[in-house]
């Protein structure tokens, strides 16, 4: 049999990924390739803590490749041009690929199609448990509620998890970047450094992460997922992203696993598929408003800087973005109290929201990101477009102690109690001593100003 080539993207891992295991099987040979796209390198999605994440993705990845007799070859420029190139070279016969959602990424399997003619083979639900159109509603090409969406989706088949293959035997002389090159390539085209406490990429830490939540976190899930303070959900979601993990698979473990925990997890993974089957059939939603309502939005900069920065004077919405800026990451509880102090407290563009949360989100993901800002916002698939979440009805439900605010918020860590959530009715002495703002907004005022700006009073 003749070579093959796997080409890898948001994929990056050696169990259950059908992109490798095909090549493997129809091939005497494969080469697993990773291109560095010079267009997202120098887009703003090439962000320092993805980079970095990405570069351990990719060095693991290599290492996984060599313990079965291969190794990862990483080239730069433009995906269709290499390829094809790289096909010539070796006279591959066929070009696998996981099908993507992005409009970037549909732009680059048609441009790989127009390079490769039938060589190119296409493999759905790699990077989604269901495959983006695999269910639609009558009619339509997407589901735009989740609940129906959900219902289909519980229903589907599930294919086996591939396992990972014995041996990934690789053309000889083939060339490729070295991957300390590879690195500081892409930290260069980042400009800037990672978060302090960016968690480690790869599959092996994906994995190892998995092991660990499924040997107790997951089943208490349901009931803490929302606990602030708690940090109980399974920061998998960069794993995710970067397809370290098949969400497949876990779908699967949640299934076997059984309890509200799993279901809540597995639910966690169809709002996931359901981000992506809406922006694979919408690509222009990642920028436009999916559903319009003539928002007026308010754009002062000196309000976004206090959100951004954490100096609202809100101090579960500071405790978000501070934990944002340290870790890459942040609680899903707070993305969307945050959010929704952004676009309907301050009512503030929600592109101006997501772009920040893109720039330092490890997993930043352009469809749930994009989709949960939308969602949010009011201009995507809520059902309910004009509901706000209080800052303060959040904190007291989801921080009733005030332990998340004290851990992010040093400023305020000698407040005692719920106290915290509102040091501005604070003894005047006391609140003398703290270096905290007052409050950037008065909610009254805030929801005077949403009502206005979209037509509701």
């Amino acid at each position: 049999m003749p070579s093959a080539i796997a080409l890898f993207t948001s994929d990056l891992r050696v169990h259950d990924q059908p992109v490798l295991r095909a090549a493997v099987d129809g091939a005497d040979a494969v080469v697993p390739l990773f291109v560095l796209d010079d267009g997202v390198l120098g887009s703003g999605f090439c962000a320092p803590n993805r980079a970095a994440f990405l570069a351990d993705c990719l060095e693991d990845l290599d290492a996984s490749l060599r313990t079965r007799g291969g190794r990862l070859v990483v080239r730069r420029g433009d995906p269709a041009a290499t390829v094809a190139r790289l096909a010539e070279e070796t006279g591959a016969a066929a070009v696998h690929l996981a099908a993507g959602v992005s409009g970037h990424a549909q732009r680059r399997e048609d441009r790989l199609r127009g390079a490769l003619g039938g060589r190119l083979h296409i493999h759905d639900a790699v990077v989604t448990a269901v495959a983006p159109g695999a269910v639609t509603p009558v009619g339509r090409d997407h589901f735009a509620v989740f609940t129906p969406y959900l219902r289909r989706w519980e229903g589907q088949p599930r294919r086996e998890p591939a396992p990972a293959p014995r041996r990934v035997p690789v053309p000889a002389g083939v060339r490729g970047e070295p991957l300390a090159g590879v690195r500081a390539q892409l930290m260069s085209a980042a400009g800037g450094d990672p978060s302090p406490a960016l968690p480690r990429g790869g599959e092996a830490e994906g994995r190892r992460r998995l092991r660990d939540w499924l040997e107790g976190p997951l089943e208490a899930y349901e009931e803490r997922h929302d606990d602030l303070a708690g940090d109980a959900t399974s920061r998998l979601s960069p794993y995710l992203h970067f397809g370290c993990l098949s969400p497949t698979e876990l779908v699967r473990v949640a299934e076997a696993a059984a309890g509200p925990g799993a279901a809540a997890f597995a639910r966690q993974l169809a709002w996931r598929d359901f981000h992506h089957q809406v922006l694979a059939a919408r690509p222009a939603a990642a920028h436009r408003d999916y559903r319009p309502h003539g928002d007026r939005w308010v754009a002062d900069e000196e309000e976004f800087a206090a959100w951004r920065e954490g100096r609202t004077g809100y101090p579960v919405v500071d405790a978000g973005m501070r934990q944002l800026a340290h870790e890459g990451w942040m609680h899903n509880r707070a993305r969307l109290l945050t959010a929704s102090f952004l676009v309907k407290t301050l009512y503030a563009d929600w592109r101006a929201g997501a772009a920040h949360f893109l720039r330092l989100l490890v997993d930043g993901d352009l469809a749930n990101n994009q989709l949960n800002w939308q969602w949010v916002a009011g201009t995507g698939t809520d059902t309910r477009p004009n509901r706000v979440l209080n800052p303060l009805v959040q904190a007291r439900r989801f921080d009733p102690r005030g332990d998340y605010v004290r851990r992010w918020v040093p400023e305020l860590a000698s407040v005692a109690g719920p106290a915290v959530h509102r040091p501005w009715l604070l003894d005047p002495g006391l609140r003398a001593e703290l270096d905290y703002p007052e409050p950037v907004v008065d909610l009254t005022d805030a929801a005077r100003r949403f009502r206005s700006g979209r037509g509701l009073s």
